[in-house]
């Protein structure tokens, strides 16, 4: 696997920086300039006060599209692995959280979110499950970008080492 991973890890690297930057910036993208959305999806959650909640809603697209900007060109990609994985992470345990007290709302993920009818309950715990997976999939991701942030079409180069010292 260490071979593997070394013949091919500048082109994995810009598959999983693309990846992760694309799905940020599609989610960010949708969310972006329809704020009262956002803030609604962040706050129908339940886990933070509905102003904070708001707060983060209005934030939260912005920062998943800059965040996805240094990922798919490649500059400071090591920070946004760290701060997409952290995302991921927090995106995942909220999705558990509303799972675990039952209640059924659209994450909210690529615009929307709210509430869902109850009637619709056994499929909101089918999406659950994809969410959970598609997150912790991209986390994983993030940390493989984290060990190895350099690839190809990036602007960000590692620094060279001096041989002669």
């Amino acid at each position: 696997m260490k071979k593997f991973n070394a013949q091919y890890q500048s082109i994995i690297t810009l598959i999983a920086r693309l990846v992760v930057g694309g799905v940020l910036l599609v989610a960010g993208g949708l969310k972006a300039f329809k704020p009262s959305e956002a803030a609604s999806a962040v706050a129908a959650y339940k886990i933070l006060p509905n102003n904070i909640a708001h707060v983060i809603g209005y934030a939260l697209p912005w920062l998943e599209i800059a965040v996805a900007i240094l990922l798919i060109i490649g500059l400071s990609a090591r920070f946004a692995a760290i701060v997409s994985g952290a995302i991921m992470v927090v995106f995942v345990a909220a999705i558990i959280s509303v799972w675990a007290r039952g209640l059924l709302i659209d994450c909210g993920c690529f615009g929307g979110g709210g509430a869902i009818d109850p009637a619709k309950a056994a499929e909101v715990h089918r999406t659950y499950f994809l969410e959970i997976l598609r997150d912790l999939g991209l986390a994983l991701l993030s940390l493989y970008l984290y060990f190895f942030p350099y690839g190809r079409l990036s602007i960000e180069k590692p620094a060279k080492i001096n041989e002669e010292q």
